[in-house]
């Protein structure tokens, strides 16, 4: 912890007791709640940033959208635009953020919707001539208006709510007591081959209630990287000299699986929309050399003067264990209030 963070200490008990006070408010019912009549399942995490939702999101569209018809709504952040947008063949990075604008492009057959308000955008959602069977919310564990009717809570490997501590002393958005709000807790971006030891020791630590569910996942990297007109195998790139571009959180395990010692990498905050002044001096610092950057921030890259020499590399999370188990708590969930309705 540096020295500015312990500074400002009392901020964070003031900040903590500010949001202990509303989440009491919300479990008593004093602060009105709203829930929905079809599955509403959040994901979100305790910490600011870089626990994987997007690559969890778009686990459970792969799970669920085969058998329902389903939507994401994000606050879309960082977006250029305002209240409630449902995605189109007209819509951009700008318009809807990028990780939406990402989920449109890559599953054709779900909606996508932006709203910071998540109950008009369920609202508006259900109000379509299409409505969806199952909405996912993404990053909506602190969005106490809406009541979800199942919660995934993330936690990244390095980095556990248990030994955080609340803004702007930490990374915490509220007391680590919100995950009692949680069905499911994951713990994000860990080795490959992590021991069932250490998996048995973090459980240990996070000392999750008996009717909560523990799962651990890694982030699985595609063998191959694209473009808007080819693909290169990982493999071959591996050995070529390249600028490594990211602007997201916590980039450095992407960083990582690529970098060979010749390789300049480059780190944007995330989200960040480039200007073309950076465009250009990142088009200079590349000169002849392929780019690869993540595939969040190709979305908001591809079509820039980058574009000819710009790859991306997808990721997916995937399960240590017991994912069979995890896919049947989801399924179970929609089945059972889809059945209700």
């Amino acid at each position: 912890m540096n020295l500015l963070r312990k500074i400002l200490f009392p901020f964070a008990i003031l900040y903590g007791f500010i949001t202990s006070i509303r989440n009491f408010l919300f479990d008593k019912g004093i602060l009105k709640t709203y829930s929905f009549d079809i599955p509403v399942i959040a994901v979100g995490n305790l910490s600011v940033g870089g626990t994987g939702k997007t690559p969890q999101i778009e686990y459970l569209i792969r799970l669920l959208s085969d058998k329902y018809k389903v939507a994401t709504l994000s606050r879309g952040y960082k977006r250029q635009s305002e209240g409630f947008v449902l995605a189109n063949s007209n819509s951009d990075a700008l318009q809807l953020g990028d990780e939406p604008f990402q989920f449109y492009q890559k599953f054709k057959d779900i909606q996508v919707a932006v709203d910071a308000n998540r109950k008009n955008g369920i609202e508006q959602l259900l109000s379509n001539s299409n409505p969806p069977e199952v909405i996912l919310l993404d990053d909506a564990f602190q969005h106490r208006k809406v009541k979800a009717g199942f919660y995934i809570m993330l936690t990244s490997y390095g980095d556990l709510y248990c030994n955080d501590f609340i803004l702007p002393t930490g990374n915490l958005r509220e007391s680590r007591s919100g995950v009692q709000r949680a069905n499911i807790v994951i713990v994000t971006k860990c080795p490959s081959n992590l021991s069932l030891n250490e998996q048995n020791a973090i459980k240990k630590q996070l000392n999750l209630s008996v009717n909560q569910s523990l799962f651990f996942t890694f982030i699985d990297y595609d063998d191959v990287v694209y473009s808007d007109k080819k693909m290169l195998k990982v493999s071959e790139i591996k050995n070529m000299d390249k600028l490594l571009l990211a602007g997201i959180a916590k980039p450095e395990s992407f960083f990582a699986y690529l970098k060979q010692e010749n390789d300049e990498c480059l780190t944007f905050p995330d989200h960040h929309h480039f200007s073309e002044g950076e465009l250009e001096e990142i088009k200079k610092k590349a000169n002849s050399k392929i780019i690869v950057t993540t595939e969040k921030d190709y979305v908001r890259l591809k079509g820039s003067i980058l574009s000819d020499q710009l790859y991306y590399l997808p990721i997916k999370s995937t399960f240590l264990s017991d994912g069979d188990n995890f896919d049947k708590n989801i399924l179970n969930y929609v089945g059972q209030s889809t059945r209700d309705r």
